[in-house]
């Protein structure tokens, strides 16, 4: 049987405990909880009951949060380990977002997590004298809250549609996480939804 994992977004899951809500570590495999939460900058524990599951759930994590390389299980004996990532500093004035929005609802639940700016370790590529940001948009606008000036970043694959998003939000004035727009998690779901469906429909008849 093909394994169905779902991740969870929203925050008040009794299922969960609310750090790994937060941290956005929260699935459903198979219909059952499943649990990853950090724990340091490279480690994080898995909690579920098949263990059998879990390289395909950690695999999937990993798809989100390629700096994670060690997981345990809950009494702390090393499950998978992945080759150490290589993580740098970048000035938030280098970074080039490949988003428009950012949840306000999601950005106070991120900022419960975020204690020093070594907490937010977001995938970028290169782009000439910047890095363009693949994900972690919301711990970026976390970072400017807290007047982080740097954060920590790694390199990820490529994505082609990176560069399209990225040029639409150079259409939109968007060269820093400064110029992210900040709406309502209502907002952030009718317009970022709508952007998204309207760009892959578009691409879809070229």
């Amino acid at each position: 049987m093909e394994t169905d994992i779902q991740r969870i977004d929203r925050y008040d899951d009794g299922r969960f405990s609310k750090n790994v809500l937060y941290q956005h570590g929260a699935f459903l495999v198979n219909g059952k909880p499943y649990e990853i939460e950090v724990i340091d900058r490279c480690s994080a524990v898995v909690r579920g009951e098949d263990v059998s599951l879990y390289p395909e759930l950690i695999d999937m994590f990993r798809f989100y949060a390629g700096h994670i390389t060690r997981f345990v299980d809950k009494n702390g004996a090393i499950l998978l380990k992945f080759p150490p990532v290589d993580i740098f500093i970048v000035g938030l004035d280098k970074i080039q977002p490949s988003q428009f929005y950012v949840d306000k609802s999601k950005l106070e639940a991120v900022k419960t997590f975020i204690h020093r700016p070594e907490d937010i370790v977001i995938p970028v590529i290169s782009d000439g004298d910047i890095f363009i940001s693949l994900d972690g948009h919301t711990r970026l606008a976390a970072a400017m809250d807290f007047r982080y000036k740097e954060v920590c970043a790694f390199i990820s694959e490529d994505s082609g549609n990176i560069h399209g998003f990225v040029s639409e939000a150079r259409k939109r004035g968007i060269g820093t996480p400064y110029d992210m727009k900040r709406v309502s998690h209502d907002e952030y779901e009718v317009l970022w939804d709508k952007f998204c469906d309207d760009y892959f429909e578009k691409e879809g008849q070229i």
